[in-house]
């Protein structure tokens, strides 16, 4: 009889022990040498189904080796019943876990190949939660336990939990609403009503970040004031928008030499400096009879919103230097002044 036990026993550590180091042999040689394999090829799916089940595949066969272990001789009802349902939650929950990661990498890839919604930690979050309640829902079926009763308390709770939680949920709702609109996405140029732009980094569920020009700071705005505020999108339709850069010229100046001159500065400045966009000519037109000069607005077509200043910078630069060799007259601000004589009086 002990030598039964005793081999019954040894057989079970067998299954066990087996089982883990088997996994960790199959963790260590086959998922890391298809990890390898995944990062030489240019398709992403791979590389997502590979580190999906990074770390996984050895919970998953040592609860194998130990679920072999239990079906060794005879054991307790109750022992297997409870080992039985650990067993369940560590291999349905490490399903749910890869299923997570794998409902999360979709939708980054989806996104990064799509123009209308982006991909952001809010959108991979609530893929990631979604596929996980819908684990603990599995888990408590496998487990026997009864879900409705279970949501109807959740259910009224959540009332309480939502007046509670009702900006959080409100930046939440506001979060997928700029998301889903598509009128604001990652790496757009925006400007928001009060004065603050920059490039849109990141959707968050409480607020978007927004990397902030020129000064390179990280701004934090709360998605339902992104939501209901004015914004200005430099990125939509296109990227590329037109400069204007406002100058005045004498009112002796010949103003058609004038309007040759500047368009061919500007177009200089177009195929030249970086940022410059050649395909749309630069317009220039007349637009006041002012105290001391005519003034006229040229609009120069440029790659996107950070490409202003240097284009701007370069065409003013280039725009004195020609007007000084062609002797066209920028003037300064002139005021006559006629004072009364007492004499007079």
């Amino acid at each position: 009889m002990t030598d039964f036990l005793a081999q019954v026993w040894i057989q079970r550590t067998a299954f066990a022990v087996g089982g883990l180091l088997l996994g960790f042999v199959v963790e260590r040689v086959v998922v890391r040498r298809a990890h390898a394999i995944a990062e030489r090829t240019k398709i992403k799916w791979d590389d997502l189904i590979v580190s999906s089940v990074r770390g996984l595949v050895t919970i998953w066969f040592a609860s194998g080796g130990v679920y072999l272990a239990m079906s060794v001789g005879t054991v307790d009802p109750l022992i297997v019943a409870g080992v039985t349902s650990v067993l369940t939650v560590a291999v349905i929950g490490a399903v749910v876990v890869a299923a997570m990661r794998l409902a999360g990498g979709t939708v980054e890839i989806v996104s990064g190949s799509s123009d209308a919604i982006q991909s952001s930690t809010l959108m991979v979050s609530l893929a990631r939660l979604t596929v996980g309640l819908l684990g603990i829902i599995l888990i408590l079926q496998n487990l026997g336990i009864a879900i409705t009763p279970l949501i109807t308390a959740l259910g009224i709770g959540g009332l309480a939990v939502a007046l509670a939680l009702q900006d959080t949920l409100g930046n939440l709702f506001a979060g997928v609403q700029i998301i889903l609109s598509g009128q604001v996405r990652q790496g757009d140029y925006v400007r928001i009503a009060p004065g603050e732009e920059g490039w849109v980094t990141d959707v968050k569920s409480r607020n978007t970040t927004i990397h902030t020009f020129p000064d390179g700071n990280l701004l934090a705005v709360p998605n339902s004031v992104l939501a209901s505020s004015i914004v200005k999108n430099f990125s939509m339709p296109r990227k590329a928008l037109w400069v204007s850069i406002d100058v005045g010229v004498s009112y002796d100046s010949d103003l058609e030499h004038v309007e040759q001159v500047t368009l061919a500065v500007a177009q200089e400045v177009t195929q030249e400096v970086d940022g410059g966009v050649d395909s749309e000519e630069p317009v220039i037109r007349y637009n006041a009879f002012a105290d001391s000069s005519i003034n006229f607005e040229v609009r120069i077509l440029v790659r996107e919103f950070r490409s202003q200043p240097l284009v701007t910078h370069e065409f003013i630069k280039r725009l004195h230097r020609r007007y000084n060799e062609e002797g066209i007259e920028i003037p300064f601000p002139i005021r006559t002044v006629y004072m009364k004589s007492e004499a007079e009086d």
